[in-house]
Formats: structure tokens, C-alpha cells, sequence
């Protein structure tokens, strides 16, 4: 494994990621990590500026890991993988970078000089709360830190362990404006377990909607992917529109399959190994490069909206939460910091079923 890229001490290059020497692996022989190794580091930074040319409408992110055992088949993540020389496929997979001190960086990031409260995502890379979080438990810290300043915030997740932290969420959105969305891009069990293989099912995702906006935290859906010519059609669309709508959804945001270097080859093998007979339709669609062409871009956004204005999906509103009360009293806070909930039971012990394989 190269670190030497992220541990330089020239001056000029961009900051080290952290240093060789504070690189410890491990592995745990539980049935919800077997397979899985975590290379635990310090990182020297956690705030990140989004590349100027990104399409992203954000410019900060945090990211307390790299890798993620949610294992999606089409994540454009994967090609980050490759700055360490870990492989793009299965190392992704279940080679997982943590940054272990990441509430600790941010703090302390948020309190300098140069930080003027600008909104941060989480999940944009991978998923912050993928089965990992279930041991290292940062994102407690990392909420508590961005609420304890009251900056701005917003989370996407496929992941059911968010719930364990439903407190600390509702304490966040009394104080500043937080947004969360769940990646639902489909509804059919069969396609799930091929391509995203570790995450939680639809349905319990769905569940993490409804439990959430039970509890007066607004959740978007990201309906993404939408995976042509295996959950495009409009029966499977509007399927997919009505679950979200009756999980209680505050908006649904459709996002077409784009594949990146790196993406696109690991996805190319699922595809020649379930369905051969779309690789010359996929050639064809994505011809121009990652993204599909506007056309059916359109094509599909068109087709949820209609769906979506069908069973009366509304826009969220975002809420201006500025003003600061107490932090969660000692029991509350101490439920959201160490409470095994049922939920993150779940999500920790939910391995892909032994049935499925990628390739």
C-alpha cells in the first residue's frame, strides 16, 4: 500500500492526510466484519473543499472514512481507492480507511479563526454511517461538534445506524439548519442484492424516513441510482415514487447512474456476469463519457416528478435554526452516545446475504 503521496513534507504540496507511522490495521473475527480490514489513522485534516469543478452544490464535506463495505457495485467513490494503491473493486470494499480522530479534528477546525460557519456534507463520498461506524462510533462527536457551534449541516446515508443518533439530530436542528437524505433508488429486492449487496434492504431504509420525520427531522430521498434498463421503467419508477411518498419523504430527487474511471470497470464485470446482454446498450448510452446523455436524464426526471406531484411529494423547507439552548440533558445525550438500539444492532449484524457474490 503507497502512503507515501499523503505523507510528504514538502511544503509547497497540499497538506499530508496523516503519517505513515500512525497507520494501524486490524481486523475483527465477527460475523459483521469477517473480511473486512480497517486501517485506523490520524488524519491532519477532516474539513474538505469540494473540487471547484465539481457538480456537487456544496464546497465543504467531512468524511470520517474511505472505502465502505456497503459494496455497491457503481459507487463513483471507488476510484479514490486508487490514490493508495488499494484495489478499486473488492479492496474498496473491505479495505476501510477510519479516521479515528475525526470529532476531535473538526472541533477544532470549527473553532479556528479562518472557519466562518459554512455548510458541511457528510456521505458524499461514502457512506458515514456504514457498518464500521457501528464499532468506531465518530459520528456522535463529529454531530456534536457541528451542533455545538450551530453550523450547518446535511447527511446522506443509506445506512439504519443513523437512527442511533436520532437525539443528537433533533438537539442539531433546534440550533441550525440540518438536512438528511436516504439513497432509496429502487425498490425491487432482487436488484438490491446484486448491486448493493451490504447496505440495509429498501424497505428498512424507508423505515429510517418514516422514523425520522416521526420524530419532526424533515428526509429527502435521493432517489439514486436510477439504473437504466433495470429500474427505469416507468412501473418501476412509479413503484419506487409511492414507497418513498408513503414513508412520509419531504422531497425526491431523482439522480441517474453515472459511472467514473473506476466505477465504470467494476461495474462493467457485475454486468458481464449477470447481464451480458445490456453491455452493448450501456456502451451505447454511456458513450459520451460518466454521464448518460441530457436526453434520458430528462426522460427520467420528468417521469418521478410527475410521479412524485401524483402522490403529493411536496419540496422541503429548510427552517432557520440559529438560536442555541442547552445541549441534551446528561441521560439523553448519554442514550444517543452508547444506547445499543435495536436499530444499530441491526445495521451492525447486516451482512450480505451468504448467497451473494459481485463477480
Amino acid at each position: 500500500m503507497r502512503w507515501d503521496n499523503l505523507t510528504r513534507d514538502d511544503t509547497a504540496a497540499a497538506p499530508a492526510l496523516f503519517a505513515a507511522d500512525a497507520v494501524t490495521t486490524r481486523t475483527f473475527d465477527t460475523p459483521e466484519f469477517r473480511g473486512i480490514t480497517f486501517h485506523e489513522i490520524r488524519a491532519r485534516s477532516i474539513v474538505n473543499r469540494v473540487p471547484g469543478a465539481s457538480r456537487m452544490p456544496f464546497e465543504w464535506t467531512v468524511n470520517p472514512y474511505r472505502g465502505c463495505s456497503h459494496a455497491c457495485v457503481y459507487c463513483f467513490a471507488r476510484k479514490t481507492h486508487s490514490y493508495l494503491d488499494l484495489d478499486t473493486g473488492i479492496g474498496f470494499d473491505s479495505q476501510i480507511v477510519v479516521k479515528t480522530n475525526a470529532p476531535e479534528l473538526l472541533r477544532r477546525e470549527l473553532a479556528s479563526r479562518r472557519w466562518t460557519g459554512e455548510h458541511i456534507a457528510m456521505g458524499t463520498n461514502v457512506d458515514c454511517y456504514q457498518r464500521a461506524e457501528g464499532r468506531y462510533r465518530l459520528m456522535p462527536g463529529i454531530l456534536t461538534a457541528l451542533a455545538e457551534r450551530a453550523n450547518p449541516f446535511s447527511i446522506l446515508t443509506k445506512g439504519t445506524l443513523i437512527l442511533r443518533d436520532l437525539e443528537l439530530l433533533r438537539w442539531a436542528s433546534r440550533v441550525t439548519d440540518i438536512g438528511v437524505s436516504v439513497s432509496v433508488g429502487f425498490t425491487d429486492g432482487e436488484l438490491w442484492r446484486t448491486v448493493e449487496p451490504g447496505t440495509p434492504s429498501p424497505e428498512r431504509r424507508l423505515d429510517v424516513v418514516r422514523t425520522l420525520s416521526s420524530h419532526g427531522i424533515p428526509c429527502g430521498v435521493l432517489m439514486a441510482p436510477v439504473i437504466p434498463f433495470l429500474g427505469d421503467a416507468p412501473e418501476q419508477l412509479r413503484a419506487t415514487v409511492r414507497a418513498i411518498a408513503e414513508a412520509g419523504a419531504s422531497s425526491v430527487t431523482p439522480l441517474v447512474l453515472h459511472l467514473r474511471p473506476g466505477a465504470r470497470e467494476w461495474f462493467s464485470a457485475w454486468l458481464t456476469h449477470h447481464h451480458p446482454r445490456l453491455l452493448r446498450r450501456y456502451d451505447a448510452l454511456y458513450e459520451g463519457g460518466s454521464y448518460a446523455p441530457k436526453w434520458y436524464q430528462r426522460r427520467i426526471t420528468g417521469m418521478v416528478h410527475d410521479f412524485a406531484a401524483e402522490y403529493g411529494i411536496g419540496p422541503y423547507a429548510s427552517g432557520t435554526h440559529r438560536n442555541v439552548p442547552d445541549k441534551p440533558d446528561a441521560r439523553t445525550e448519554g442514550d444517543a452516545r452508547n444506547a445499543r438500539t435495536e436499530e444499530e444492532r441491526d445495521a451492525r449484524s447486516d451482512s450480505p446475504p451468504a448467497q451473494l457474490s459481485l463477480l
